[in-house]
């Protein structure tokens, strides 16, 4: 069972004393039969009290205020977490019996979320372009896993060409983006054939084969895969989800699983930095670290783009917005 340390730093610096942070994180790992945490240390600027309670998705989070006057907040979380293998689904039961099955739970909490299509007016594009009919021919597992290896395989992993505001359909027609844009065009093709999928944050863990976007904060898709449950399918690199990926949280899309954000009041002119490192078992580091600035003055923060993509995606998982 992989062992891991992960540490993930988030730092706002000020230009002038800011007051009254109200944030919201969700830095805590999943906790289940495939992931313990050892151990977890969180420590915030002011040592606010930080209340956690479970949100409609299940993830465990955080809310806390720092009234007084600040020139930097800082939010440090370091993390123990042990992982085990996971068994992939048995797929000898009938597709039919299968589909049907899928068919059954359309309606039902908590599925109707996770197969409600986000708006995409390329939907009939990639129908026809994809031909999915032909993955409703094959059982839902098979289908999952081609779908996966089609977003792998048609689509380029380039930073730079996308930005947090990105849409499925802008998505679709570049055909290239990073992590959070593969797992959302997965999200679109899965529910298209009726398969609840849902959007996953975490890390992805040092892997001697260098998988794409290791060592830092990454983003993937749970497919409901009938008498099974809900399966990790990762399309930045075509893969099943196991034990080199840590569970932080799930929802729909990335913005129900922002690891931090939240409002304060003051100046907009502000920097924020990003720190990830995963430390392997064995000792082998990965580091990922971002630095976003945002000189332009809104009124009690607000939404900044940066000309790089990545930092625009940091910036809005990890902002007070």
């Amino acid at each position: 069972m992989p062992q891991f340390k992960i540490h993930h730093v988030t730092r706002y610096t000020y230009e002038v004393p800011v007051r009254d942070s109200a944030n919201q994180i969700i830095l805590f790992p999943v906790k289940d039969e495939y992931q313990t945490v050892l151990k977890q240390d969180l420590v915030i600027t002011g040592e606010p009290a930080v209340d956690v309670y479970k949100d409609y998705y299940g993830n465990e989070v955080g809310s806390f205020m720092f009234t007084g006057a600040h020139s930097e907040l800082k939010i440090d979380s370091k993390i123990e977490v042990v992982t085990k293998s996971r068994p992939l689904p048995d797929d000898t039961i009938p597709k039919e019996e299968q589909w049907a099955g899928l068919q059954a739970i359309r309606s039902q909490v908590p599925f109707i979320d996770f197969l409600k299509q986000e708006s995409c007016e390329a939907v009939g594009e990639i129908k026809s372009d994809t031909q999915v009919g032909q993955y409703m021919q094959v059982t839902p597992l098979v289908a999952a896993q081609k779908l996966n290896e089609y977003v792998y395989k048609e689509f380029q992993y380039i930073q730079g060409v996308t930005s947090v505001e990105t849409t499925p359909d802008e998505i679709w027609k570049l055909k290239a983006g990073v992590c959070q844009d593969f797992a959302h065009i997965l999200l679109v093709m899965l529910r298209m054939i009726s398969i609840p999928a849902r959007y996953v944050s975490g890390y992805i863990c040092p892997n001697r084969n260098g998988m794409r976007g290791e060592g830092a904060t990454h983003a993937w898709v749970e497919a409901y895969i009938p008498n099974y449950g809900w399966l990790g399918l990762d399309p930045t690199n075509n893969c099943f989800v196991n034990d080199l990926h840590v569970r932080l949280a799930v929802g729909r899309n990335f913005s129900d699983c922002s690891p931090v954000k939240g409002t304060y009041k003051g100046t907009s002119n502000h920097s924020l930095e990003v720190g990830v490192s995963v430390s392997y078992e064995d000792g082998h580091v990965q580091d990922d670290h971002a630095t976003i600035l945002m000189p332009h003055p809104i009124t009690n923060g607000g939404n900044k783009s940066d000309d790089n993509s990545y930092r625009r995606y940091m910036e809005m998982i990890q902002q007070q917005q």
